[in-house]
């Protein structure tokens, strides 16, 4: 089997029509903070952050210190990251985890789908993996939305799955097989 973690660190910067996925750095720490400090774009993920030190605090120790699969989305048109996808890959069953953010003013644009669509097509096109899953807090209803339109299927509630802000929450589970990529995919065209 190929190194998987180098066949993703190869793949650390895709783009699409309107989008640069690339990895995350100190430079990004005010684009991040505009949505991070956000309460609505954060109700369904973590605590709103109080102050820029906090955010460059997550980059250095969360996104730098283990970059791989770690992306942020950046527009092409005015090079402003306007949020961050993550890929997680689990090697020993083939599959891939998807989790991502994104500012509050940017969202009902595509941009999270077009950002998805990139990291599915690393998943099953270049690491070959025969699955790709994701989750979210089941009140969040516009990530589900995103998961339905990148072909994924609700598999079913996870009770108490979650510990968001200090509570146990539900989450919606996701995910797409290979096969299913490949006809969704050819649909899309």
């Amino acid at each position: 089997m190929n190194n998987l973690n180098l066949l993703v660190v190869k793949h650390n910067q895709m783009e699409s029509e309107r989008i640069l996925l690339r990895p995350i750095s100190l430079n990004d720490a005010e684009d991040m903070y505009e949505y991070t400090s956000d309460e609505e774009t954060t109700r369904f993920i973590y605590e709103q952050h109080k102050d820029l030190d906090q955010t460059k605090n997550l980059i250095a120790n969360y996104f730098v210190k283990e970059p791989i699969g770690k992306y942020a989305i950046v527009l092409k048109e005015s090079n402003k990251m306007i949020g961050a996808i993550e890929f997680r890959v689990h090697e020993w069953n083939k599959s891939g985890e998807l989790g991502f953010t994104l500012n509050r003013h940017f969202w009902g644009k595509g941009y999270m789908t077009e950002a998805g669509k990139l990291i599915l097509g690393l998943a099953f096109n270049v690491l070959g993996l025969e699955r790709v899953f994701s989750e979210h807090e089941v009140k969040n209803s516009g990530s589900g939305k995103v998961l339905i339109r990148l072909g994924m299927k609700c598999e079913g509630i996870l009770r108490k799955n979650q510990m968001i802000k200090g509570v146990l929450v539900d989450s919606a589970y996701y995910s797409i097989l290979k096969e299913e990529y490949l006809n969704f995919d050819k649909k899309e065209q």
